[in-house]
């Protein structure tokens, strides 16, 4: 499993090489780091890494995949940037810029919901259809106020990535 953590600014591609009980092996970027990690109590770890021992406080923040992480003289900004975490964000970028008439999913999934139909007026931040795809559910809204022109799926459909979705007038 590889993964992309970013630390403070430093961005770095983590892969977990090896686990047997509390042992691992992870790969950050091209060097290989073999420690003992062992959970003390809630968000408090011991660590053993190259003979020396580390006590860390991981604090989780707002967002799931993001942490504070306190070690005796340090405070780190730790965030994991997996696949749905990519997604996520550019889904966030999208949404802020789309004010567009056409909306589509950047990926492939499946249609759950359509709480529209063709010719409804719609305002802007309104959902518009919903879409499971990795294994979650987004919703797509409007980026503007306006009238459902044209529902181009129905619900169950199974789409291709940047499909146009609804058009708008």
């Amino acid at each position: 499993m590889s993964l992309e953590i970013r630390l403070n600014e430093r961005l770095s591609k983590v892969e977990l090489v090896s686990r047997e009980d509390n042992l691992l092996t992870i790969k950050v970027d091209d060097k290989v780091y073999t420690l003992d990690i062992l959970k003390v109590e809630d968000g408090m770890y011991s660590a053993l890494l190259d003979g020396k021992s580390y006590n860390l406080e991981i604090l989780e923040k707002d967002n799931a995949k993001q942490y504070t992480v306190n070690s005796r003289n340090k405070s780190y900004d730790l965030e994991i940037i997996d696949a749905e975490t990519r997604y996520l964000l550019s889904r966030k970028s999208n949404d802020e810029e789309d004010t567009g008439n056409t909306i589509s999913s950047p990926m492939p999934g499946k249609i759950v919901k359509i709480p529209v139909k063709k010719g409804e007026k719609v305002v802007s931040g309104q959902t518009l259809i919903i879409v499971s795809a990795m294994k979650m559910e987004s919703e797509y809204k409007a980026g503007r106020d306006g009238v459902i022109k044209e529902v181009l799926v129905k619900e169950g459909d199974t789409i291709e990535g940047n499909q146009a979705l609804i058009t708008l007038e």
